[in-house]
């Protein structure tokens, strides 16, 4: 039998101030499991429920002044009993951790190549220069990143490329166990597949271990052979892959299947699937998970999702009017091309210029009221789209017509005005909530911006908008701040801001990728609702497609920086005519498909 390679025993993790009287709240609540060499374990829970405090918890990642209790062990060997010297070795040759947030990785002051380089000097110092070079640009091409981009900057790279660069540093050291805490959130499903299938493929060859952290219980499914469910705290279930899928025994785990299913289950053949947990069970669950807040808000009751689902047909089934209806956003021929820095010698034998075209010769119409899918691999250009019709970034030609106005015409007081009418969803809500603000304030910001309201009038709405995004007691919420809430209040929180103006476009880029598929639903039931209260049409950047699918009227498939298939959201899927989007859909894992 082969020895155990890591192992959790009653681990507790407690951050500072979690003591409510004599009462420690602990993050982490006596989780044990063991991992052999070559196995793939799959951790999923809901957002805050303890899977990245455990995976850092495990590299002793966690400050100081963070209560642990219980063993960690490697090999054998006590992971807290490690010497400052013993830890940087294990850290790197021995696990490595791959983060949800590449840029918690990367320096941006270093290139790429000096990332790779860096680290392979600091922990093999016998390699030449050439020698490490070469290993690097070997390990980066395994994650489809060419020898080309070895000289750029983190910040030239797309959110989906950071994170490949981030598991190409995992793997220089051709570790024993890796972490990876989310390592595809932000990248495309066919990326995603070919970078799970060599993680896969490096844990048969190798005798690798794997824990990977996920909200993805399809990919779970597909790349991993137990599955550990995690809820507050503890692991409720764990145990071979098909038994949990097709016979799940706890009833957060029927809830997450359920909430998943029902993002996947579309069309009449999956339909059925989804129907293998009743709408009575799934209340039932509800009730027996009532009494806890964060519970409550996660768990989703049928007839939201059947509700909603109804509200898609309706829209889908409407699509011939609104194709006749006026077009709210024009984009006609545009471009956005990045020129590529050369080093002195390259510039002297090259006559040429060399471009990134980021966005190329791009033409769609997005009708009003309706819901425009923007899927396409990391890296194609979808953000720098985003961007660009938001005018955050001017264009190299071509123009972006808002309500019959040409953004990119403006100056700058006009555009300030009409992005009042435009606003945004980030992927991350960190990236529009300042950790130094409360949640009240941040969300009143943008009317203050635009000179919108007085304080008075300010705060009403605020707490207005609180309540119907479901934050509720508006008044705790309204003065906690962002570090205080969950991952799926966050975006709650995101959204309320994009909100606060009332926009007539919303631009969404990848809004609920971070989120598990029971937070997914709620806030895609809440965009939905929104939608129709606020009379909103969304542009809807996403890599998921069953969550375009689930969402959007018509879905834009983008390539290389050009849109090659634009059609309705069900004419895409059952008759996909581009190469490239037949690749999208096989590689996409179909969570019912593993149940048997």
């Amino acid at each position: 039998m082969n020895e155990t390679l890591f192992c959790v025993e009653n681990l507790r993790v407690a951050y500072p101030g979690s003591k409510s009287g004599e009462t420690t709240r602990w993050a982490v609540d006596d989780v044990s499991f063991t991992l052999n060499p070559g196995q793939r374990l799959g951790l999923v829970g809901e957002s805050g429920c303890g899977k990245s405090t455990l995976g850092r918890a495990a590299m002793r990642l966690l400050s100081a002044s963070t209560q642990v209790e219980g063993k960690v062990k490697f090999k054998g060997k006590s992971v807290f009993d490690l010497t400052p010297s013993e830890l940087r070795k294990f850290r790197g040759e021995a696990v490595a951790l791959i983060f949800q947030d590449p840029m918690t990785r990367l320096d941006p002051l270093m290139t790429i190549g000096e990332h790779c380089l860096e680290t392979l000097r600091a922990h093999q110092p016998e390699l030449s220069r050439k020698a490490c070079k070469d290993k690097a640009i070997e390990t980066l091409e395994t994650v489809k990143i060419p020898e080309s981009r070895f000289s750029q900057y983190p910040h030239e790279f797309s959110g989906g490329m950071r994170q490949r660069v981030a598991i190409a540093l995992a793997l220089l050291l051709n570790p024993k166990l890796i972490v990876a805490d989310e390592p595809t959130t932000s990248l495309d499903v066919t990326v995603s597949a070919e970078i799970l299938t060599e993680l896969t493929r490096l844990c048969r060859e190798r005798e690798m271990g794997l824990l990977l952290i996920s909200h993805d219980l399809a990919m779970v499914g597909e790349y991993c052979d137990r599955i550990a469910v995690m809820y507050q705290g503890k692991i409720v279930e764990t145990g071979a892959i098909q038994d949990i899928l097709r016979k799940p025994q706890h009833e957060y785990t029927r809830s997450l299947l359920q909430a998943a299913l029902h993002i996947q289950a579309v069309s009449d053949d999956k339909a059925d699937l989804a129907a293998d947990l009743a709408a009575d069970e799934l209340s039932g669950l509800a009730r027996g998970l009532a009494g806890d807040l964060a519970a409550d808000e996660l768990l989703v009751s049928s007839g939201k999702i059947s509700n909603l689902s109804a509200e898609i047909d309706r829209s889908s089934a409407t699509s011939a009017t609104k194709s006749a209806a006026k077009a709210i956003l024009e984009i006609k021929e545009l471009k956005q091309y990045y020129t590529l820095e050369q080093n002195f010698v390259a510039q002297l034998f090259t006559k040429d210029k060399q471009f990134i075209k980021a966005v190329d010769e791009i033409t769609f119409d997005l009708i009003k009221g309706e819901v425009l899918g923007l899927v396409g691999e990391s890296g194609c250009g979808k953000s720098t789209l985003s961007r660009t019709i938001l005018q955050l970034i001017r264009p190299t030609s071509g123009t972006v017509e808002f309500e019959g106005k040409d953004l990119t015409k403006l100056n700058k007081k006009s555009l300030q005005e009409k992005r009042r009418q435009i606003q945004m969803i980030f992927q991350d809500p960190h990236a529009c909530l300042n950790p130094l603000m409360r949640v009240g304030e941040s969300i009143a910001d943008p009317l203050f911006i635009h000179n919108l309201a007085t304080p008075g009038e300010a705060k009403e709405r605020v707490e207005a908008m609180l309540k119907r995004v479901g934050l509720t007691p508006v008044e705790e919420y309204y003065y906690r701040y962002p570090g205080d809430l969950s991952g799926g209040q966050q975006q709650r929180v995101a959204i309320a801001r994009a909100l606060i103006t009332h926009p007539s476009l919303v631009i969404c880029d990848e809004p609920v990728s971070m989120l598990d598929a029971s937070v997914q639903t709620q806030v895609l039931e809440l965009m939905q609702s929104l939608k129709d209260e606020f009379n909103l049409t969304y542009l809807f950047i996403t890599h998921d497609l069953w969550v375009a699918r689930f969402f959007c009227d018509r879905i834009a498939v983008m390539y290389q920086g050009k849109i090659v298939e634009l059609r309705e959201t069900e004419e895409l899927f059952r008759n996909p005519q581009h190469p490239y989007t037949k690749t999208l859909l096989s590689a996409a894992p179909l969570l019912a498909t593993q149940m048997g």
